[in-house]
């Protein structure tokens, strides 16, 4: 790639301030059938041993107006939602998959978040700017993944760009280095389920997991490190911004109570570190298992949610990311959030006034938690029809399961393999949450989505 500028040449008949950085190798990692890509990234290795990390960011504000009906529709829906083979997107997807993705071989609009990652995993500085440029590499995770492992040849793409493997392999390089650092400071290594169903002729055959490798990891640590500093590049401007907070967990005490039951011990008051800790002791100790104690865990923890941060206000901070300064903006073409701080980043830029009061902040937050909490039950319960589906033909057979949620509507149990959540319906006296369990099948509602158990 070369020596990155600190000003690249200007299009000026674009706009002045926007750079062109159309001629770097940017390179894009999602999933295999992602058509909404938000995001791309390219890093420089710096003379000094420091890693310089660009995240280019789509910029769906150049083409969605304020105001506008699309916008108002965006608004009110705040997310995109992810049912498996259906996809029902926050904009039209002639926008979302089209106009403001992040294509291969296409020049885009993008915010560009810069920062330089030294040695240590410390972020020693960092901006935001608006670009042109042009993603050369549509990647997926499974092949990059295995192929960073050493457990696969590289993908053809790599393969045929000996740029593009030195880019990812600096990419990956420098990812690990902010992942250590996260974890020293007590970021939480959680690896929880999502079964994804596989289909063959109109019928649900199995449920299948899509575990972490290096490649999500990678596009994981650049995403949280890209939104702390956009996070803080607002704060330093005087913006206030919309935060993402995940709260100090209130069921700690039964945290602390599964640490026990394995034969370790968390301090009274909740603490990262220790929990990070534990964690890692445990992953290391019966991988096989880990996931289940994860879910438990983020269960426990609760959701995270919006809130406004005016400048200077001391935040509440992302317990299980282990940072202070946090916000969501690498996602706009599927998050409202997103778009929103894009916004008030593009006012920032150009010395104009606030893109919103901090009344109407204060709603949006608001509005983005309700949807993103309905948009996961929606998601939840596609996942428990196709589970109902495969599980149906299944009644009476005896699974072993782990107690995944307690509520006054009910308690609910993850089957291991396959891995489909019920509620238990019978015999769920004394079960809690992190608790392992033998249930047995007694009915299934593909329709419904319903999936019952007896213990």
């Amino acid at each position: 790639m070369g020596v990155l500028p600190a000003h690249a040449a200007n299009l000026g008949a674009i706009d002045a301030s926007v750079r062109d950085l159309r001629s770097f190798d940017w390179s894009s990692i999602d999933n295999p059938e992602s058509r909404d890509l938000d995001q791309v990234e390219v890093a420089e290795l710096l003379p000094n041993g420091d890693i310089r990390v660009l995240v280019g960011i789509a910029d769906v504000d150049s083409l969605v107006r304020t105001g506008s009906a699309i916008d108002r529709h965006a608004a009110q829906n705040t997310t995109s939602v992810y049912c498996g083979v259906v996809v029902f997107p926050m904009l039209p997807e002639r926008l979302s998959t089209d106009l403001t993705s992040l294509n291969e071989n296409v020049e885009r609009l993008a915010v560009v978040i810069d920062f330089v990652v030294a040695p240590d995993g410390m972020i020693r500085s960092h901006d935001v700017y608006r670009a042109r440029l042009r993603n050369a590499a549509q990647l997926d995770y499974p092949s990059v993944g295995a192929w960073l492992e050493s457990r696969a040849e590289a993908p053809a793409k790599v393969r045929a760009s000996a740029q593009l493997e030195q880019q990812l392999r600096l990419q990956d390089r420098v990812a690990q280095v902010l992942r250590a650092k996260r974890h020293r400071a007590g970021a939480l290594d959680l690896e929880t389920i999502e079964a994804t169903a596989v289909s063959q002729d109109g019928r649900v055959t199995d449920l299948v997991v899509r575990p972490q490798n290096h490649a999500t990891q990678l596009i994981e640590d650049f995403m949280i490190a890209a939104n702390g500093a956009m996070a803080t590049f607002l704060d330093e401007k005087g913006s206030s911004s919309i935060r993402r907070v995940v709260k100090v967990p209130e069921r700690w005490d039964r945290i602390v109570a599964l640490a026990a039951a394995l034969g370790e011990t968390l301090p009274a008051a909740p603490d990262s570190g220790a929990l990070a800790d534990f964690l890692a002791k445990r992953r290391a100790a019966d991988p096989d298992h880990f996931p289940d104690l994860s879910l438990s865990v983020v269960k426990l923890m609760g959701p995270g949610v919006y809130v406004l941060e005016k400048p200077g206000q001391p935040g509440e901070g992302h317990f299980g990311l282990a940072v202070h300064d946090y916000t969501h903006s690498t996602a706009p073409n599927r998050r409202f959030a997103d778009l929103t701080t894009q916004r008030l980043l593009k006012a920032v830029l150009a010395g104009a006034k606030p893109a919103f009061t901090d009344d109407a902040l204060e709603q949006i937050a608001a509005r983005c938690t309700t949807m993103e909490d309905a948009a996961r039950k929606v998601e939840r319960t596609c996942r428990k029809q196709a589970a109902a589906e495969l599980l149906a033909g299944r009644v009476g057979e005896s699974f072993d399961a782990i107690v995944t949620g307690r509520s006054a509507s009910g308690t609910f149990v993850r089957t291991i393999h396959p891995p489909a959540e019920g509620m238990v319906v019978r015999g769920q006296q004394g079960m809690d949450v992190g608790d392992k369990v033998t249930v047995r099948l007694v009915g299934a509602n593909p329709a419904w989505g319903f999936i019952d158990f007896a213990r």
